[in-house]
């Protein structure tokens, strides 16, 4: 039976572990491949790992690292920061990553896509959409770090990564990153009838109850998360954490029931 993934997301910059809030205000805390070790314990579904300036500076993937990461990790892994070709792709799968995610090198070339899903599978391509509201209160995409907004509509964005064969869709939230007061419960039923591929929502979580609470609406989908499994506590300790095997499948499992209650 499919159940949800919960999905620990981790920022690097300078080849550090941070944290962010609303895409700003970051807090340096630790090193990425200590990170991997304590999730390799916990018996993580996935870890998404982002190298969030790579792409601003205009640098590729950071290999060394991305192999020292790869090397480590017992889970699958998703990979994003820098990949703007086919070659750079390959290379970063070829040193054992299953996804590759990809922001704005496939909104300037959404063709990237299907080049990519030829080279690698369309299973290992996530599209990652960050998204904020806007004054007027709709949906808008921004890329490189929330500092450039893209014209169009979500929507069509959205229809067209899946026309080019996008195997995944990360949406990561600027409004609600950091901020652990829930999830964009509003957001995800705004794209929901209009997804085909497994969907991945970031930004927001401060609890298990906020996960249980997407899953309770949207049923099996991937919860993503930061400051949840990084920080503990009202003074954000640093402390690497993710729930039980049995806290976690008891959660998902009444959750489920009730999405699938609803949907009778």
């Amino acid at each position: 039976m499919l159940r949800p993934r919960v999905t620990p997301c981790l920022l690097i910059r300078d080849g550090g572990l941070v944290k962010t809030r609303q895409f700003t205000d970051d807090k340096y805390v630790g090193d990425p491949i200590n990170a991997v070790k304590i999730f390799n314990e916990k018996s993580v579904d996935e870890l998404i790992i982002l190298d969030i300036d790579a792409t601003v500076k205009g640098k590729g993937p950071d290999y060394t690292l991305i192999e020292k990461l790869a090397n480590e990790s017992r889970m699958p892994l998703c990979y994003g920061g820098g990949i703007k070709s086919v070659s750079q792709a390959e290379k970063v799968i070829q040193l054992g990553v299953e996804k590759i995610s990809l922001s704005s090198a496939i909104i300037q070339r959404p063709e990237l896509i299907g080049e990519l899903a030829e080279a690698v599978g369309s299973q290992s391509i996530v599209g990652v959409l960050d998204i904020k509201k806007s004054f007027f209160k709709s949906y808008e995409i921004y890329v490189n770090n929330g500092r450039t907004k893209i014209k169009g509509n979500l929507i069509n964005w959205i229809e067209k990564l899946q026309e080019y064969g996008v195997g995944e869709i990360l949406f990561n939230s600027i409004d609600f990153d950091g901020m652990q007061g829930g999830y964009d419960l509003n957001f995800a039923a705004s794209v929901s009838s209009h997804l085909k591929v497994p969907v991945t929502y970031l930004g927001g979580a401060g609890s298990l109850e906020d996960i249980g609470e997407l899953v309770v609406n949207f049923g099996v989908i991937g919860c993503g998360a930061g400051s949840l499994f990084v920080f503990k506590g009202r003074y954000r300790a640093v402390l690497i954490n993710y729930p039980s095997f049995d806290e976690k499948y008891l959660l998902l499992t009444n959750c489920l029931k009730v999405y699938n209650n609803n949907m009778i």
